[in-house]
């Protein structure tokens, strides 16, 4: 669902038995309530409150939402492991709270995607489907949260959506950082620095970066990854670099 006749569901008739149902799902998802306004004003793009002057869009509630979901994730972090160095905490937490563990947590544990209102142009070209929208769609929910239920109420669904997140990263060792994993694997080698190869392609509104890596004077590419922004490619290439590394 985009347009707005394939959002009246949730965003025109809230109180009649279908709305009620769907927003519940969501809500439920959540284990929060968020009041209709609210919930409307977190799931809408800019791109949506651009064709239909007076909504109001996500994006104050994404500003929000990020610093509570980032201080919760701290203090979840700084608990949990009274050994771990700052660097270490803040490697597992970027992790944690990355576009891509977020856009997954949309995907799959709130499923969020009928949901969100975009504007013709956005919507036709797979908006609800983009990583970025995603992510910034939880962080909007949590900043929503946040507004009606206070810094406990959002610390109840931050845990809700990412304790097994944060589990997980606690895990990965050089996963958290491929491209410092890599950077200290090639010196421990005696080899030299990374050297990132960047290339584009795709229309400008679905970019694809693709990165091939080499290390120092050594024209050899030792990894290539592609991705949706130049960082996701580096991380690809490293990791791939990395695991090829003797």
């Amino acid at each position: 669902m985009t347009d707005e006749a394939q959002h009246k569901p949730i965003t025109r008739t809230y109180h009649n038995d279908g709305t009620q149902t769907a927003a519940n799902e969501l809500l439920e998802a959540l284990g929060t309530t968020i009041s209709p306004d609210l919930l409307v004003q977190a799931l809408t793009h800019r791109s949506f409150a651009h064709e239909h002057p007076g909504a109001k869009h996500y994006e104050r509630l994404e500003f929000l939402g990020d610093a509570v979901l980032e201080l919760i994730s701290t203090e979840t972090l700084f608990r949990l492991h009274p050994d771990m160095s700052e660097g270490e905490l803040a490697k597992m937490r970027a992790k944690a709270v990355s576009e891509e563990a977020l856009s997954a947590i949309a995907r799959t544990k709130l499923h969020v995607e009928p949901y969100i209102l975009l504007g013709h142009g956005e919507a036709t070209q797979g908006g609800a489907q983009k990583s970025s929208i995603l992510c910034d769609i939880v962080e909007s929910l949590i900043g929503a949260t946040f507004l009606e239920h206070g810094i406990d109420g959002a610390r109840k669904v931050v845990h809700r959506l990412i304790d097994d997140t944060l589990a997980e990263v606690a895990t990965e060792g050089p996963a958290l950082d491929w491209k410092t994993s890599l950077t200290v694997k090639a010196h421990h080698l005696g080899k030299g620095e990374p050297v990132y190869h960047m290339a584009v392609s795709g229309p400008e509104y679905a970019q694809v970066f693709t990165a091939r890596v080499s290390l120092g004077d050594d024209e050899e590419i030792l990894g290539v990854g592609k991705g949706s922004s130049k960082r996701k490619a580096q991380l690809a290439a490293a990791a791939a670099a990395w695991k090829k590394l003797d």
